[in-house]
């Protein structure tokens, strides 16, 4: 059966940077990361996704600022970073430099005082004592109530208005999974009659590729920081990347990351969790068949866990020593068709080496275009030679734009931790 949603065709070559806005700046609203945007998009950034930009609930708020995720009205806009029209504004600048945005839409639950409390009790879930709960355990937040047909229109309705008044691009959904899936097939098809719209789901359900462009890819995460740790070897990640192809369908995108919001603030930034192989992991997040997702700061690289209720400023340097790194990577994404996300005809393939418990040595394949990528994932030097026919002739590294002829020199001499990524 043919999907009934497609992702719109921007996005099959782009990528996504997550803005937590709070952190971003000094002054932490919308205005001040305004001025960013020309270097983000000298970057090759191209997809913006914004972290709630909702109102904070006050009753129950954890810290002085409270999360994010705790929403206290869908229509409003949070003033600590400046009002709807200041997003409207900044989304039109956005879309002048060739930007996409989209906003964090969290559904499956409210902050403890969110207007609907009042205006609408009918739409939240009860415990037995007939109070408002959530059922995972996270004291900031009460659960909604899906059976209700109109709770599911009006959430419908506060979406629409987002993509009405301020001409957003898309949306990630918080923690999809806990919606049910035939609300979002609805979303959908009610939104992207407005606009097409691109649909990232935080979820690692395959079913969920029903209606949303791209998933989260956690399974994967928590192997690359096994292996850091010793406690997961090369089999396990290759492991992960079958089961992807196993489980998801062809066209599926998968978001790929090294880190996130979640993941610095509440376990540590990408080198507390995954050391010196950071970086090349960074490689494989940008070049495996997927999309990438970067966090705030990770072009510095910023090596602090940010906090997460609170006040705490990335601490930019000019130049971030990471933007050329990420800027050679995005902007051969987006010229070579070999990188494409969510595309049957592009081929990724493995290839077996003489190093196969440190290096991991993939191709993909497109019409002629072809990527290779290797990735010393270990502290040994390595001279490496690919066993496969299909690596022949003359490649680009990206890098430092040397040819390396295949056909008379299969060797690849990589330093601990180093990586290659070649182009034709």
């Amino acid at each position: 059966m043919d999907p009934v949603f497609h992702p719109p065709a921007w996005s099959v070559d782009s990528n996504i940077y997550e803005v937590n806005l709070r952190q971003y700046t000094t002054e932490g609203n919308f205005r001040a990361f305004e001025k960013h945007l020309p270097r983000l998009r000298n970057m090759g950034v191209e997809i913006l996704w914004f972290m709630p930009i909702t109102p904070i609930s006050l009753k129950g708020r954890l810290g002085s600022l409270g999360s994010y995720y705790a929403c206290s009205d869908y229509l409003s806009a949070n003033p600590e970073f400046g009002s709807v029209e200041d997003f409207k504004l900044l989304v039109e600048s956005a879309h002048r430099l060739g930007f996409k945005v989209l906003i964090d839409w969290v559904a499956n639950h409210t902050g403890l005082d969110h207007r609907w409390t009042t205006e609408h009790p009918e739409f939240y879930r009860r415990n037995l004592a007939g109070q408002f709960f959530d059922s995972h355990g996270w004291e900031d937040v009460i659960d909604l109530n899906y059976d209700l047909p109109a709770l599911r229109d009006m959430m419908i309705q506060c979406m629409k208005f987002w993509v009405d008044t301020c001409d957003i691009d898309g949306f990630r959904c918080d923690m999809a999974m806990l919606v049910p899936l035939d609300f979002w097939n609805k979303a959908r098809t009610v939104l992207d009659n407005q606009k097409p719209l691109f649909w990232l789901a935080e979820c690692e359900d395959p079913a969920y590729h029903e209606v949303f462009d791209a998933s989260y890819t956690w399974k994967l995460l928590h192997q690359m920081e096994a292996y850091w740790k010793k406690t997961g070897g090369m089999d396990d990640l290759n492991n992960v990347l079958q089961f992807y192809n196993d489980r998801f369908p062809p066209a599926a995108m998968r978001a790929f990351f090294t880190s996130n919001h979640d993941e610095n603030s509440h376990s540590g930034s990408e080198y507390e969790r995954l050391g010196d192989a950071a970086i090349p992991f960074a490689v494989f997040c940008c070049t495996w068949n997927g999309i990438p997702l970067i966090y705030s700061g990770q072009e510095l690289p910023n090596t602090k866990r940010l906090k997460f209720f609170e006040k705490d400023v990335i601490e930019w340097k000019t130049p971030c020593a990471l933007h050329e790194f990420y800027k050679t990577l995005l902007d051969l994404r987006k010229k070579n068709p070999a990188l494409r996300s969510g595309d049957p005809a592009v081929s990724t393939i493995m290839l077996s080496n003489n190093a196969k418990q440190q290096v991991m040595s993939f191709l993909r394949r497109y019409q002629g275009n072809e990527v290779l990528v290797v990735l010393n994932l270990s502290a040994l030097e390595v001279s490496l030679i690919i066993f496969s026919a299909m690596v022949s002739g003359t490649f680009r590294n990206i890098f430092n734009d040397e040819d390396q002829d295949f056909n008379s020199n299969k060797t690849v001499l990589l330093k601990p931790w180093d990586y290659r990524v070649y182009a034709k």
